[in-house]
């Protein structure tokens, strides 16, 4: 079995619809994908109407959480959307996005860039905004030459001159929430140095305690020495390992299935999750 479990699609910061995202899934070779966009659940009608046969899919998201000021992102799986308490923790993230977006774009155009909101509406579309968007917005106008180039301290990056902040989970209070949902959690990258500070070995000793249930090592964003160190960490911890692209379609370089779970964790997620069940084959329904 192929697993990629963090994708993202137009709901949040990807470009592929939810559609797309499972055709292509399935076009790639995958058996497992989950839908795991910024704070919404609004991808996951379109995508279980369109998954092909032989394709399941896993439903989630990544939570937007900061922890002493370090921005961190959780995976949240098979949890109940419809649970009340984290239903409206996501939409208080989601509600911020737009102010804060809005911050930002006015810090770049007090450093001279000639961006809009208008522009960044229009990059976003449908989406929930993002930083994403507007580091997209930069690359059309040859401020930097990738999307990646923008998560810079001279740009967007935590801390960074355009950097604004927003509503964001405390990752304890992720990880009750998640599990009060019947869901399972998984610190995103969480040794992505390049996108700026990471939060240190003993925070994740300190989520483990509260119940985190594992993290994502496998990533683009993780050297051969790093992944080797997180796995020593997960072991060490009791922590489940997994690996995935973190697709975004074309925003960034990932691929589909460019790293994806050893089956028998992708097994021990379903197992351990009571909120929702994974979708298989051309259609279904998540149980909330």
């Amino acid at each position: 079995m192929r697993i990629d479990l963090h994708a993202h699609s137009t709901a949040s910061d990807g470009t592929d619809t939810p559609a797309e995202l499972v055709r292509n899934a399935a076009g790639a070779g995958l058996d497992v994908v989950a839908l795991t966009d910024h704070d919404t659940v609004a991808g996951y009608r379109e995508a279980i109407d369109a998954l092909p046969q032989g394709l399941t899919l896993v439903t989630g998201a990544e939570l937007s959480c900061r922890l002493d000021g370090i921005g961190m992102h959780m995976l949240a799986y098979l949890f109940d959307p419809e649970e009340p308490e984290l239903h409206r923790e996501r939409e208080l993230v989601r509600d911020d996005r737009i102010p804060r977006a809005q911050a930002m774009i006015g810090k770049l155009q007090g450093l001279g860039v000639d961006i809009t909101w208008e522009q960044v509406a229009r990059i976003a579309g449908d989406g929930s905004v993002g930083r994403p968007h507007i580091a997209a917005a930069l690359v059309e106008l040859g401020v930097v030459r990738t999307v990646s180039d923008a998560f810079t301290a001279e740009w967007l990056a935590d801390g960074g001159r355009a950097y604004a902040e927003k509503h964001e989970l405390d990752p304890f209070d992720a990880i009750r929430l998640v599990k009060a949902a019947g869901g399972v959690t998984v610190f995103a990258h969480p040794a992505a140095v390049k996108r700026g500070t990471c939060v240190p070995e003993s925070a994740i000793a300190a989520l483990a305690s509260a119940g985190l249930d594992g993290i994502e090592v496998d990533h683009m964003d993780h050297d051969e020495a790093t992944r080797a160190r997180l796995r020593g960490l997960a072991a060490d911890l009791g922590l489940l390992t997994t690996g995935s692209s973190d697709y975004h379609g074309s925003r960034k370089t990932c691929r589909l299935g460019e790293y994806t779970t050893d089956p028998e964790i992708y097994g021990e997620i379903t197992r351990r999750a009571t909120g929702a069940f994974p979708v298989p084959g051309a259609g279904g329904r998540v149980r909330g």
